[in-house]
């Protein structure tokens, strides 16, 4: 095993899950909070449901054209969750664009002291990316805005989100894509183990170069995408691929593939074909998985250990943390 293979299986640092009377922040990292205070109420509302203390961002709702505030301003927020003691996680509200021009702005040094969750999915990429190369895992799960959603469509999300900030067992079972690929093995119930990682391609591609690159050897990678052309998710998955970061990796977990615009060049194949088409044929990839921008979205915890189980036919593909 060479050294860099070792250094990326290293165990992250899981931080404590959240207890009755602990404290949660909710701040805006990135995109604009435009008349969405009742849908943040509800966020806070269902938080406090559960025994917590909820702390607002000083600046949650501040206006800087595209952006919740201005760099400093969401950066400030940030920051202060990120050292504050007495706050145990951080939620975001929303994502959209921004995390990236607040990221390298932030100090971590009493976060890796004393780790606490960071919740989020979108654009909050970029800080689960980061953070992972500080070896902590993160939670990739609902935020303050997914409250918009009808109560009935997001019920599972809620359960999965709680899941996971309060350190309960999380399985799933999903019924099995026939695009499914098992890998080498060629069986159907193909299990692969592993940490899981990842999340929106476009931000995993922007953050290739930068000191927040994750390393996917040996990992499990999950991804997820909204609102692109084919080609342009084609186009970042080749950028990952020559990056290697499917070199080495375990698996690939596929989330929602949402919104994928229709271009005036047809591309000839499906979602599903395409990332078949990028990635090794010896690769195993679970696809459709209810985790991304769509109103089922299921917990992940991002850099803890996973057993994952692939099927091809109509037995159901399963995917269970492990503690």
């Amino acid at each position: 095993m060479t050294f860099s293979s070792a250094f990326a299986q290293k165990k992250f640092k899981t931080p404590p899950y959240l207890k009755v009377g602990d404290s949660i922040a909710i701040i805006a990292p990135a995109g604009i909070l435009k008349n969405k205070e009742e849908t943040i109420q509800k966020a806070k509302e269902l938080a406090e449901s559960w025994g917590l203390k909820v702390v607002l961002g000083k600046n949650l709702f501040n206006q800087n054209n595209h952006f919740s505030g201005t760099d400093d301003e969401r950066t400030q927020d940030f920051q202060e969750a990120l050292d504050n003691k007495n706050i145990k996680a951080i939620w975001a509200a929303r994502g959209g664009y921004g995390s990236v021009r607040i990221l390298d702005k932030l100090d971590f040094t009493k976060f890796k002291n004393s780790p606490k969750w960071v919740i989020g999915y979108s654009d909050i990429t970029a800080f689960h990316t980061h953070i992972h190369t500080l070896k902590v895992e993160t939670i990739h799960g609902m935020m303050g805005t997914n409250l918009g959603e009808k109560p009935e469509d997001i019920i599972e999300t809620i359960s999965s989100f709680k899941k996971a900030l309060f350190g309960e067992e999380i399985a799933y079972s999903i019924p099995s894509s026939i695009y499914n690929r098992v890998g080498i093995s060629g069986k159907s119930g193909q299990v692969v183990e592993g940490q899981i990682i990842g999340g929106n391609i476009s931000i995993l591609a922007s953050m290739l170069g930068s000191k927040s690159q994750i390393n996917t050897d040996e990992k499990i990678l999950f991804i997820e995408e909204i609102g692109e052309y084919k080609y342009a998710v084609d186009r970042m998955l080749q950028s990952l691929k020559r990056a290697r970061y499917f070199t080495k990796v375990k698996a690939v977990v596929v989330g929602d593939m949402s919104r994928i615009k229709a271009n005036s060049t047809e591309w000839g194949s499906s979602i599903e074909q395409l990332i078949l088409d990028v990635l090794p044929k010896d690769i195993p990839v679970l696809f459709n998985f209810p985790a991304g921008h769509e109103p089922d979205n299921r917990a992940l915890i991002f850099g803890s250990k996973v057993l994952l189980t692939i099927g091809t036919g109509i037995e159901q593909s399963t995917l269970k943390f492990l503690k």
